[in-house]
């Protein structure tokens, strides 16, 4: 009878468990717009990005995301620095729960470039995040992306340049204990994309890809549309 509890109990929990996280076959979407500005004649801007993520690819809330900072860039160096702040909030997979939870979050990055062979532009960016989790303990995490563009009939992005993009981030905690005996692990996730984007002028650029994302619990694939914006 013991047995029987503890295996019934055990299969209880994994079902649960399973619910709780969301459909690895069903393609989610995420549109975004991301901005940056430098003030007339000054080493200082502003940049960020404000993103809606869908677990379905509409009508089901992954994620509410927006987030701004100001930037400086020192004079001959060839890296943007950025201090930030980001409000967060997450939904549960399901159309029927939400359950949302909300993160406000605070960050600084550095943001540099450079060009291989003519046409493989690079940019590399290191970002570090402090984060105040709903029902969490006090957060931090490290984040470093690669963005790989690769233009098609032009040597850079001008107007009417189409070009190949890549990007692959990785996230890795600071701590792993969360508050109230729950752990994570250090490493986060893991997101890997390809697309194809669209000059439409030399200061606005449209793309659309695939995302494909991994944690610790699951790997989903995400569609993505984004529009970027230079001022």
């Amino acid at each position: 009878m013991r047995k029987f509890l503890s295996i019934s109990l055990f299969l209880l929990i994994v079902t649960n468990a399973r619910g709780q996280g969301p459909d690895e076959d069903q393609l989610g979407a995420w549109y975004m717009y991301f901005y940056s500005a430098s003030f007339k004649d000054s080493n200082w801007g502003v940049q960020g990005d404000f993103q809606y993520r869908d677990w379905r690819g509409l009508g089901d809330r992954e994620q509410l995301l927006l987030r701004s900072g100001i930037t400086y860039t020192p004079e001959n160096s060839g890296v943007k620095f950025t201090l930030g702040y980001g409000n967060v909030t997450t939904g549960q997979y399901g159309r029927d729960i939400d359950n949302p939870v909300s993160e406000s979050r605070i960050y600084q990055e550095a943001l540099f470039s450079n060009t291989v062979l003519k046409r493989l532009l690079l940019t590399h960016r290191i970002r570090y995040e402090q984060r105040w989790v709903e029902d969490q303990d006090f957060r931090t995490r490290y984040r470093y992306n690669l963005f790989v563009n690769i233009p098609f009939n032009n040597t850079s992005l001008v107007k009417n340049t189409y070009y190949f993009a890549f990007y692959n981030e990785l996230f890795i905690n600071g701590e792993r204990k969360i508050g109230n005996d729950r752990e994570v692990q250090y490493f986060d996730r893991n997101r890997t994309y390809l697309g194809l984007g669209y000059a439409l002028s030399d200061k606005l650029r449209v793309q659309v890809g695939w995302m494909e994302q991994t944690t610790v619990n699951w790997q989903k694939g995400q569609l993505q549309f984004s529009l970027h914006q230079n001022f």
